[in-house]
């Protein structure tokens, strides 16, 4: 027979066997997702992206370019601009050899993007004044 006989004469097979412990894995993962993940460096691949694009918004709306909710415009910050730039550029280096592939490419994308309009933004003449005619 296939199978073993208990003390008290209970029938247990190798299939019930495997299918316990595979219902027994099932439960561990099942609590461990509805546990989030683990205290002190969970942190999944998309929090790392909404840190970048939260520090990427930052820098676009010092550089004017973003406008007010009511249509104004918001007047560029350069100084503020840097600021979340060179953010971006300590996170880079801070986290270099320890990002996937994705996360690598993203933050040095936007990191050529936002130097790139910053160079702009200090090269370009000041728009005129509206309230001098």
């Amino acid at each position: 027979m296939n199978g073993e006989e208990s003390k008290s004469g209970l029938h247990i097979d190798a299939d019930w066997k495997t299918e316990a412990a595979r219902e027994k894995e099932r439960l561990a993962q099942q609590e461990q997702r509805e546990a989030g993940p683990p205290a002190g460096g969970g942190a999944s691949p998309e929090m790392f992206v909404e840190l970048i694009n939260l520090l990427a918004i930052q820098a676009t709306v010092a550089l004017g370019g973003y406008q007010g909710s009511g249509g104004e415009r918001i007047p560029a910050n350069p100084a503020a601009a840097k600021h979340h730039i060179d953010l971006l550029e300590v996170l880079e280096k801070k986290t270099k050899g320890n990002l996937t592939e994705e996360e690598k490419s993203v933050l040095s994308g936007v990191l050529y993007e936002l130097r790139m309009q910053f160079v702009q933004s200090a090269s370009a003449p000041p728009p005129p004044d509206p309230a001098k005619p």
